[in-house]
Order: C-alpha cells, then structure tokens, then sequence
C-alpha cells in the first residue's frame, strides 16, 4: 500500500495512445502545471507482456524504479523489481517487457520522439540471465 492510501490493482489505468507505443498503460500522478512554469510529471506505468514505449530522447532527468515484473532497455539491460534506473539529459532509449512489468517513472521534463541512429535490442527481447 502506498502512502496515500492506494493500491496498485485499485488503480484507474488508461491506454498510452501515441505513436511508436503499443500497450502502455499508465496512471498520472502529478502533470506538468504550464502556469506555474512546471515541466516534471509522475506516472506509474504498467507494461503488459509484450508492451512497448516509442524510442525517445529526455530533455532532462527520468527516473524510473521497477516495482514488479521486468523492465527491457533498448541498450541491452534488463531491471527486475527494485531497480532504479536513472536517465540524463540527452539520453535516448526505449523501454519495453517481455513478461510484464509495473515501474515508477518521474521525468523532470519532457521526452521528444526520436528515430534510433544505432542499432538498438529489439522489443519485447529480454537479456540473457
């Protein structure tokens, strides 16, 4: 159970519908507030099996604590439940899972599509134990 009193399964889930993106589902936790200049954005994220995020470059941090399941990074990595994996301005990735997963994303600002200029691990393809 979380602080405020919730619990993952309680949650409203809703479709990421955007281009490159198959499957996401997340749940807003705070959005950005255009008035008052603010450009981070909470979210859970819920990956089905399967599921993918389009590959994209962060314009500033993202932080990201897999809380179950396994997430898939395009670099290669694959993070089990308790990882937290840290992005930096300027960093391009996609994210995906195989088997599922749930993860805690926290983005100072926003990501912008971008088109891989490398070769890239494909979806849904988990590293090797």
């Amino acid at each position: 159970m979380f602080r405020s009193g919730f619990e993952l399964g309680d949650l409203d889930w809703v479709p990421w519908s955007e281009p490159g993106r198959a499957g996401v589902e997340h749940h807003v936790l705070w959005a950005p507030d255009e008035s008052e200049g603010e450009d981070s954005v909470g979210l859970l994220l819920r990956f089905p099996p399967g599921a993918h995020g389009d590959f994209h470059e962060h314009l500033g941090h993202e932080l990201m604590l897999v809380l179950d399941g396994v997430l898939d990074h395009s670099d290669g990595i694959s993070y089990v439940k308790g990882d937290l994996v840290v992005e930096g301005p300027g960093t391009e990735h996609q994210m995906s899972s195989r088997t599922g997963c749930t993860v805690l994303a926290i983005r100072t600002r926003p990501a912008a599509a971008r088109t891989p200029q490398k070769p890239v691990r494909p979806v849904g393809v988990t590293a090797a134990p």
